[in-house]
């Protein structure tokens, strides 16, 4: 073998732990963009349907409701339209704190307030995998907020470590920082997630499949109470209540069919714990 073909052997030797380790990252960026996250619910376009082919992440949704005329921006890495030029650092800002690299603070109905929970493993994860989607050039028009923003969403996040490793806590991190089941789930009150209601259902969604109203996740008789483990999880996984009725977006089950059995497990352990609220 001469020297040269060893040589390259060696680097290739030397390179394929931190070429697995990058391989799994951007896997872990994948499921929390494309699944748990489902970051396409908002941010590519939808029809009746669902999204619209050759639109991913491309932006343009609006969300027209009595506090803002919102318009969900362009994520893919297009230099222009999108997050091309953003470093690694910005993204994450803006993931977690709300922040555009010009200082401007990018408004509802990003749910900030559980994103800033994102550990620094995913934000880094999802970062990476934003990098390898299909650049789509699509300028979204700006949006408007008939209410005033906050100067920041809280302060800078510096880190954060990830959830314990035990079902519940598994599961308060997948329903909060990641698929922000809560932030959908929660009624509002003056303009933010009434946190002392959690999981109480009520929220109204207008959009191409008409009006849904988010029900209650708590164990309370009149949210989940009844239901079994495998209830819960079809509903979240094919959009089927436990009575047999399809049920409506914005919730993301065309995403949530991929979650894994073990996010599953854990999502369900976590709604068992939370307070049960009528």
């Amino acid at each position: 073998m001469n020297r040269l073909l060893c040589a390259a052997l060696a680097a290739l030797w030397l390179s394929a732990p931190a070429m697995a380790q990058d391989l799994a990252l951007l896997e872990r960026g994948r499921y929390l963009v494309e699944v748990t996250g489902a970051c396409g619910n908002c941010h590519t376009p939808m029809g009746p349907q669902g999204p619209l082919p050759g639109r991913h992440l491309a932006g343009g949704t609006v969300f027209d409701e009595p506090p803002f005329r919102a318009v969900a921006s362009n994520i893919t890495p297009d230099p222009e339209t999108g997050i091309g030029r953003w470093t690694d650092a910005q993204i994450a800002r803006a993931i977690r704190e709300g922040i555009r690299p010009d200082g401007t603070l990018i408004g509802p109905p990003m749910p900030f307030a559980f994103y800033r929970g994102l550990s620094d493993r995913d934000i880094a994860a999802m970062v990476a995998y934003l990098r390898t989607v299909p650049a789509l050039r699509n300028v979204a028009e700006r949006s408007v907020y008939r209410i005033q923003l906050p100067p920041a969403y809280g302060p800078p996040v510096a880190s954060v470590a990830p959830p314990a490793d035990n079902p519940v806590a598994r599961g308060a991190y997948l329903a909060g920082a990641v698929a922000h089941c809560m932030e959908c789930h929660t009624p509002m009150q003056g303009g933010h997630a009434d946190m002392t209601r959690l999981g109480a259902g009520g929220m109204e969604f207008r959009g191409p499949w008409g009006v849904s109203v988010a029900r209650n996740i708590t164990p309370h008789a009149n949210g989940l109470g009844g239901w079994t483990d495998t209830e819960i999880v079809r509903a979240v996984t094919e959009g089927i209540s436990r009575d047999g009725r399809q049920l409506a977006p914005p919730m993301a089950f065309w995403a949530y069919r991929n979650m894994t059995q073990q996010d599953l497990a854990d999502l369900v352990a976590y709604l068992r714990s939370i307070p049960s609220l009528p």
